[in-house]
């Protein structure tokens, strides 16, 4: 009976379709039944008939396939009243709510942003067959951070108005880390050895931060790399990675990496030579090539020599020069030969130097670092100079620059540069700690980046129990075309030594001064300056011994005029967190004849950075200083004292507390500075565990600090130095250079005052 109706039913819609078709009309009207959300205008601008055209067959067809090409229906019919057209259809759910449940590693709206790439979101047209793309999209997003043991579970809630409400439950399960890796093949080189070559690893103590023990492809893939570029580089010239297999526990929680190597064996230099054509003197391109036969094969070798000779012919306007070595190798001997073959190209020059990326700061700031010019012939090392001049500016967080070619001129190429701007104008009250100081209020505004114009006007005062100073600064870097920069300084203050623990006195000082910066090469320059500085006294009658001397000798009030003079090498490749380079600047600063007072200060300082890898920086610091007075000053004034101690000089021991005291004061305990000092630094800088490689702003060291200072009467002791070690952790924040450090000394004599934890909010420790 079943069967029967349904071939009737069969029969009738054939029928049906035939009697449309044998009875062609022409539509008067039309006519939309089923409606719900949907309006009747959307229906018609999607049908293809309109009123007054005939219905066939073929048109009919057409339009029932063009309104379910819309996807707003799950079912189009079209039906003949008289001469009226009805189009009956039925509606497709709207999803009215999605709701997601039990996610805690990703935030609701991120997992929505992935689910409406893939065609499900609030308010669109509800498809079943999306259901299951969501569950593999949503387990896509967990397994991409390491949650393999995810389970989705989806439900369709129908609602009213024909809309349903779609509920996503996930079980996160937990996060699966690396249980082991485990390298077969190796035999030169132990476990340890090649798996420290590795990123990924099982969960260690910093693991929390640097999430190394959860597995990613790419990260697999560039630990792969590491680990051929390890055996390549001593020498085993055949190593192969023959297989990679990763396996999941059945918990799906631990994940296990097996890595299958072929070592090969190892090989030797025996030779190179050149070939093609050699535009700059053979002899100078052999100097470039750091290998001898007789040496261990590296690869790193062989493409840093063969970088350096591209480098040479770009500094001669060659920008694509291209030198490629070729091996050859014997097999019987181990040994390989390589021939450098050069290819020079085209020489080019430069049609335009672009900026972007510099929305604060005018182009002219930028165009004034640049080394290479317009319409000059192409120079690699003026390039990387000028990337370096932009990058010392300290405006910017990242300078990159591209070199293309121009479009149909051969010879012609753009210098592209792109800056990524850093904050550096900022208005700042805060109340903080000092070691020094203790609270301290402060307030300034800092324009080091004056409108643009890479001006600098620095407005500060702070305030705290011992110390008060107010200041006005005006820098501008180009006072003249050629690079000669002119500031103005302004300043005064008032200093209770006792509040600092130094020995008791006050002093009320204020001062100007103006500066010249005159460069004498890229990386070299002087600065000549001429200043006033009134300091007036105020020593209570116990107060320090060294302070009631002065006084005696020279009166509460006294007068200097300031001549300073120095000297700088500066090619540090940052101003805030240098890798590489050296810094030398010598300073003196001298009270010449017409003041009270006559005395000289001399300093002398260098600090070389040493990149032991792209990421870990070696640094050696020294600095000497001296002064005393002439003429009718017998010694140097001691409030010009040097002082060593604290976060600035020697960590682990208290600010400004080693050296002379206050011998024969009320207080002999009390440190007075000294004449002379020497400070020396030892530190091992590397990135913090867990951040970025990018991340331009924080990093760690480990340290050791030395230094102590001498009284006018004392000899220089190396003996007497003192000595600490420990770590320090240096941030640029959005308040200012941040650096905090934990020290314990390791020469403590008696009477030293240590401090284990110090800090500095203004100045990094360089």
């Amino acid at each position: 009976m079943k069967k029967f109706l349904a071939l009737l039913m069969l029969a009738g819609a054939v029928s049906w379709q035939a009697a449309i078709a044998a009875e062609t009309f022409v539509v008067k009207d039309i006519r939309v039944e089923g409606l719900q959300r949907i309006s009747a205008g959307t229906v018609f601008n999607y049908l293809p008939i309109k009123v007054g055209d005939s219905v066939t067959e073929d048109g009919s067809r057409d339009a029932i396939h063009a309104l379910f090409k819309t996807g707003f229906f799950k079912d189009v019919r079209l039906e003949r009243s008289g001469d009226v057209l009805v189009v009956t259809v039925v509606e497709r759910a709207s999803i009215d709510t999605i709701a997601i449940t039990g996610t805690k590693e990703i935030d609701e709206e991120t997992l929505k942003k992935g689910l409406k790439e893939t065609g499900l979101a609030e308010g669109r047209i509800f498809d079943s067959s999306l259901l299951d793309k969501t569950e593999q999209e949503l387990k896509r997003q967990y397994f991409s951070r390491g949650y393999y043991a995810v389970q989705v579970k989806t439900t369709v809630t129908p609602l009213e108005r024909n809309r349903v409400g779609i509920n996503i439950d996930v079980s996160e399960g937990r996060i699966a880390r690396i249980g082991e890796i485990t390298v077969v093949g190796n035999q030169a080189f132990s476990d340890k050895q090649v798996l420290e070559n590795f990123s990924l690893g099982t969960t260690g103590m910093f693991s929390f931060l640097s999430k190394n023990d959860q597995y990613s492809k790419q990260k697999l893939a560039a630990d792969l790399e590491a680990l051929r570029s390890f055996y390549q580089n001593r020498g085993y010239l055949e190593f192969t990675i023959d297989s990679t297999q990763v396996s999941i526990s059945p918990e799906k929680e631990h994940i296990y990496i097996t890595v299958n190597v072929s070592e090969g064996k190892k090989y030797t230099i025996s030779g190179y030579k050149l070939a093609g054509k050699l535009i700059v003197p053979e002899a100078e391109v052999n100097a470039l090539v750091h290998i001898k036969p007789g040496d261990v094969f590296s690869r790193q070798e062989i493409t840093e020599s063969s970088k350096r000779i591209s480098d040479r012919l770009g500094d001669d306007g060659y920008a694509f020069a291209n030198v490629n070595a070729v091996p050859e190798v014997n097999k019987e001997t181990n040994s390989v030969a390589f021939t450098f073959f050069v290819d020079p190209g085209r020489r080019v020059y430069v049609r335009r130097v672009n900026f972007a990326g510099n929305l604060s700061t005018r182009d002219e700031v930028l165009r004034r670092e640049m080394r290479q010019l317009e319409g000059a012939w192409y120079s690699a090392q003026k390039v990387q100079r000028s990337r370096e001049r932009l990058q010392r500016l300290g405006y910017f967080d990242e300078v990159t620059i591209e070199t293309p070619p121009v479009a149909g001129v051969p010879d012609q190429i753009d210098i592209n540069v792109t800056v990524k701007e850093r904050l550096v104008n900022n208005f700042l009250a805060s109340v903080g700690y000092s070691d020094v100081d203790g609270v301290v209020l402060a307030g300034s505004v800092t324009l080091k980046n004056l409108f643009g114009t890479g001006k600098e006007l620095t407005t500060s005062v702070d305030t705290s129990s011992s110390n008060k100073h107010a200041n006005i600064s005006y820098v501008n870097p180009y006072y003249t075309a050629d690079g000669i920069s002119r500031s103005f300084n302004l300043y005064v203050s008032k200093i209770d030594a006792a509040e600092a623990d130094l020995a008791a006195y006050n002093s009320d000082t204020a001062g100007a001064s103006v500066t010249y910066g005159i460069p004498i090469s890229e990386d070299r320059s002087i600065s000549l300056g001429i200043g006033y500085e009134k300091v007036s006294l105020s020593v209570p009658t116990t107060g320090a011994k060294v302070a009631q001397d002065f006084v005696a000798a020279y009166g509460e009030s006294n007068n200097a005029i300031k001549a300073t003079l120095g000297w700088a090498h500066d090619t540090l490749d940052s101003p805030i967190f240098p890798t590489r380079g050296v810094v030398h600047r010598v300073t003196a600063e001298v009270a010449v004849p017409g003041g009270d007072l006559e005395y000289y200060r001399l300093t002398y300082a260098a600090t070389a950075y040493m990149p032991i890898s792209k990421d870990y920086t070696f640094k050696l610091k020294g600095e000497l200083g001296y002064g005393g007075g002439y003429g009718d000053t017998g010694e140097l004034p001691f409030f010009k004292n040097f002082y060593a101690g604290g976060a600035s000089s020697v960590r682990g021991y208290k600010s400004r507390t080693l050296g002379p005291r206050d011998i024969g004061g009320p207080d002999e305990t009390l440190p007075i500075g000294g004449s002379s000092r020497i400070l020396g630094n030892a530190e091992f800088l590397f990135p913090v565990p867990g951040a970025s490689r990018d991340n331009k702003s924080m990093r760690l060291s480990a340290f050791v600090d030395g230094g102590m200072v001498y009284g006018p009467n004392e000899n220089i002791d190396f003996g007497a130095l003192r000595y600490s070690t420990g770590l320090a952790f240096n941030w640029f924040s959005p308040l200012g250079p941040l650096s905090i450090s934990v020290a314990a000394p390791l020469n403590k004599k008696t009477g030293d005052q240590t401090e284990t934890i110090q800090f500095t909010l203004g100045t990094l420790f360089r």
